[in-house]
């Protein structure tokens, strides 16, 4: 059977399968997730002879924490074994690093293993060569009116996405709508997504340290006479690079914006892509690093490997991750909420919360079920 948006709106429950990830001899990893994803479903869809877009996160080079890319070649191993023709697919980013355009994107993906050898199906940069490659789907969204989502998504038949699940400086963490929604927007689309989000600097708190003005891709941002950061507003694009990398809490969103708002476009541009499409979804609760994985580098876990997910329901997959984060342990040490937050290990707290109090990732849930992406609510089988 195939399963619709339509059908999971209509649903009061949505599925979300869960395994966790111990191993035997007879069964490692990637036979628990071939296991997963087929008792979740994945063979119901209609993939015999159809181009199907396997959404991930390629990693920028530095970056430990995203998926490995075995997992997607156990993936494209079983949709071929279906009929179906797999490819792997990322958009070209905003801000300056080593994939902000297809060349460089594609150096960087097989530089993380994501080749066509080792991961058994081609690679294709969705938005094209500079980002300009895209698709104006009419949505009439109440936040955006026609998403911009790269090409080869959108021309492909399903979509899959492989979600690393993790923590997010503007929208509290990434899932399957931030892998989606953000991810799979073309370069002009990230700029509607962060049109508002141009971020500010709290002079105070700037040590003149030159980060953000070395990392702008824009050159918005340089230091004033008193060698604090000032932003360019007429440069500035909202990319929010600066905010993720201040370390001092000079850099930060501004006033006129706010992470609802950032995830409300999320949940919208989500839809633009899923709405009329066969789609299915798989997080991975591992490496849960603090930030994105955009970054060169990844900080410490801040909660144990918890398991692998997977769902028809992009929302309810997103809020199951994060109830099952909420409900981990805080890693004991050497990590940015174990020394933030030494008293509250054992908490069941909202770990992205207390790494972004500015964020706000419920509020982006809430948009996703309104506008009939999913539901939150959720029936977790353990498989």
């Amino acid at each position: 059977m195939q399963i619709t948006n339509t059908q999971i709106s209509d649903m009061e429950t949505s599925k979300v399968y869960f395994t966790n990830l111990r191993t035997t001899p007879r069964s490692n990893l990637l036979d628990k997730m071939e296991k997963l994803v087929r008792k979740a479903g994945i063979e119901s869809l209609p993939l015999q002879d159809n181009f199907v877009a396997v959404k991930i996160h390629f990693g920028e080079p530095g970056n430990l924490a995203y998926i490995r890319p075995n997992y997607a070649a156990r993936m494209a191993d079983l949709l071929r074994r279906q009929g179906a023709r797999p490819f792997l697919t990322d958009s070209n980013t905003l801000y300056s690093g080593r994939r902000s355009n297809a060349v460089d994107h594609l150096e960087s993906a097989m530089e993380n293993g994501f080749n066509p050898i080792s991961a058994r199906c081609q690679v294709i940069i969705a938005d094209g060569l500079k980002g300009t490659d895209c698709v104006e789907v009419p949505l009439d969204g109440e936040y955006c009116k026609a998403p911009k989502i790269g090409r080869a998504v959108m021309d492909a038949d399903v979509v899959i996405s492989m979600n690393h699940f993790k923590g997010h400086e503007q929208s509290g963490f990434g899932g399957a709508l931030k892998n989606l929604g953000m991810g799979c927007a073309s370069v002009a689309g990230k700029m509607e997504l962060h049109s508002a989000s141009q971020p500010r600097i709290a002079q105070e708190n700037c040590i003149g340290c030159n980060i953000c003005v070395k990392f702008c891709a824009h050159h918005a941002v340089h230091l004033g006479e008193e060698r604090k950061a000032e932003i360019d507003y007429d440069r500035c694009v909202g990319c929010g690079q600066c905010v993720a990398l201040c370390q001092y809490s000079a850099a930060v969103m501004g006033d006129e914006d706010t992470s609802e708002r950032l995830n409300y476009k999320i949940a919208e541009y989500t839809l633009a892509i899923v709405k009329n499409k066969p789609h299915f979804h798989v997080s991975f609760i591992m490496n849960v690093s603090p930030e994105c994985d955009c970054w060169n580098h990844n900080d410490a876990a801040i909660v144990p490997d918890l398991g692998i997910l997977a769902s028809f329901d992009p929302v309810a997959l997103d809020k199951a991750c994060a109830d099952l984060v909420t409900q981990a342990p805080i890693l004991p040490a050497n990590n940015v909420l174990s020394e933030a937050h030494p008293h509250d290990e054992k908490c069941a707290c909202d770990k992205f919360h207390l790494l972004h109090p500015d964020t706000d990732w419920l509020a982006g849930l809430t948009h996703a079920e309104k506008i009939g992406l999913g539901t939150m609510n959720y029936e977790l089988i353990y498989t």
